[in-house]
This record gives structure tokens, C-alpha cells and sequence, in this order.
């Protein structure tokens, strides 16, 4: 409660921003509101082609013509190694739930819904946490919808069109014994999918949460270098959470999220030396 009540004291600090605690959670739920609406529109727009979605999409990894295995073939041609080549995927789904498929296609459409709308539900919380920031701070965070919406899909199409195909190869193709037929739940493999997603769309936005922190004097490249093996283990542990639980998926995931936070480490040195020269500028000024 501390932090919050800190943080609605910062909106006061806004001649504009003068509210009492009811009027920011009245805000707060009609920011909550328009998001929600705009998830279920982008959620009904899905639902009208769900069943084409799933098979295309959603079960896109899972057909063997699909664009990453070609893909990833032709890279292997180009380098004379059939390694980048995969077997075809060996598994069938089943429903185990009379609403079993109804439920799913909800799933997918709220879930698609939510992705094809993050920018404007990103809008909407910055226009409830603007009022809080600083001039500066705002000056700082400028751009701040548009390039977390870029990072965000640039994380879902790295684990749909990367991870999600390695992933599901690996175990659609794996056996204990050829007496085993893989025979997967349609409900398993939607988590599996959305787990992968939806976590590397959030983690790809490490660069922008740390620029916008160092720009408002939070975070130093210093400190970064500092923990970097800190940053080293945590996000190990972050990918074999997020990864099926293979050392090749772990890695694929692993390796991009260590270089996403060395691009973070050069983003904070950057930032910082915007934030030391606007500061000299001013100091000038003063004088």
C-alpha cells in the first residue's frame, strides 16, 4: 500500500492530476475497461476464423511443411549439412472434455485477441501512469508505446516462428520405446504454445524497461556490469522455466535473453550519457 499510496501522491503533484483515492481507482477501472473491450473485439475477430487460426496457426509447428522447418532446411542446404534439417512431426491430439474444443477456441481467440491489441492496452496504461512522471521522466519515455509493442512481437515471433518449432519437433519425435505413440492433448499443447509466447513477448522488453530506467537515473551501466553474473544465472533459471525442459530448448531461448540483456547493458551506458548531457545543459543554463 506504501508504494501505491506513494504513487497516487505523484499523480497529485499534477495541478491537472488532483484527485482523491476513489477518483484514481475510478480512472484506474475505466483504463481496465477500455482494455478489456479491446481484447474482446480482437477476440471476436479471431473467433470468426478460429478453426482456420488453429489449424494454420496455432498447430502451424506442428505440420511438417510448416515455414521455419523449410526454413531452416534451406539454411542447412546453403551450409552443406542436413543437421538443420527435421523429421516430420510424429504425434496426433486428442480432446479429453466434451467442452473440450469449445473451451480451446475461446483460448485461442482471447489469447490472439490480446496479442493483435497490446499496443493499445499499453496506450491506456500510459496514459494512467503519465501523470505521475516528471517532465523529464515523460521526455524520457517518449516513443514508449510504440517500441514495447515492437519488442513484445519481436519476442512472439522469435518463440512462434524459432523456439515453438524446435520445441514441438523435439517432443512430437521423441520416444521411449517404439511401443509408445505420442498421442497429445489438444489442451497440453495450447499451454505449451502460450506459455512459450506470451513469456518471451514479455521478457524481449528487458531494453526498453532498462533504457527508460537509466534515463530517469535508476539504473547505471556500472551497476548492470556489476551483476552481470547475477543476470547470468537468473536468466538461465528464466529460460529453463520457460523452456520444455531440453538443454537445446533451454539454450535456444537462453542465448537471445543473455543477448538481449548485454544490448541492455550498452542501451543503459547510452542512456546515461543523454541523461549527463541534458544535466551539464542545464547546469549551463543556470549559470
Amino acid at each position: 500500500m506504501g508504494v501505491f499510496n506513494k504513487f497516487l501522491s505523484s499523480r497529485n503533484a499534477n495541478p491537472q492530476a488532483e484527485m482523491n483515492f476513489l477518483d484514481h481507482i475510478e480512472e484506474l477501472r475505466w483504463h481496465i475497461v477500455r482494455s478489456a473491450i479491446a481484447v474482446v473485439v480482437g477476440a471476436i475477430l479471431v473467433f470468426i476464423k478460429v478453426e482456420w487460426i488453429f489449424d494454420n496457426i496455432i498447430l502451424g509447428p506442428a505440420h511438417k511443411d510448416f515455414i521455419s522447418y523449410r526454413a531452416f532446411c534451406a539454411l542447412g542446404r546453403l551450409l552443406h549439412s542436413d543437421a538443420f534439417c527435421m523429421d516430420d512431426v510424429n504425434m496426433r491430439f486428442q480432446n479429453t472434455a466434451v467442452t473440450g474444443q469449445f473451451m480451446m477456441s475461446l483460448s485461442v481467440s482471447v489469447m490472439l485477441g490480446f496479442i493483435i491489441v497490446f499496443p493499445y492496452i499499453l496506450w491506456e496504461l500510459w496514459k494512467f501512469i503519465k501523470p505521475a512522471l516528471k517532465t523529464n521522466e515523460v521526455r524520457a519515455a517518449r516513443g514508449i508505446v510504440f517500441w514495447c509493442s515492437l519488442l513484445f512481437f519481436m519476442g512472439v515471433m522469435f518463440a512462434y516462428f524459432i523456439v515453438a518449432p524446435y520445441t514441438i519437433n523435439f517432443f512430437g519425435n521423441y520416444q521411449l520405446s517404439p511401443l509408445f505413440e505420442n498421442i497429445i492433448t489438444i489442451e497440453n499443447y495450447y499451454d505449451t504454445m502460450s506459455n512459450l509466447i506470451l513469456a518471451l513477448g514479455v521478457v524481449f522488453e528487458l531494453p526498453m524497461l532498462v533504457f527508460f530506467l537509466s534515463r530517469i537515473g535508476i539504473l547505471t551501466p556500472a551497476f548492470l556490469k556489476a551483476k552481470r553474473r547475477h543476470a547470468f544465472l537468473l536468466l538461465f533459471i528464466l529460460a529453463m522455466i520457460i523452456a520444455p525442459p531440453d538443454v537445446f530448448s533451454c539454450l535456444l531461448i537462453f542465448v537471445p535473453l543473455y543477448i538481449l540483456f548485454e544490448i541492455s547493458v550498452k542501451i543503459s551506458g547510452r542512456a546515461m550519457r543523454i541523461r549527463k548531457q541534458k544535466q551539464a545543459l542545464k547546469n549551463n543554463d543556470n549559470e
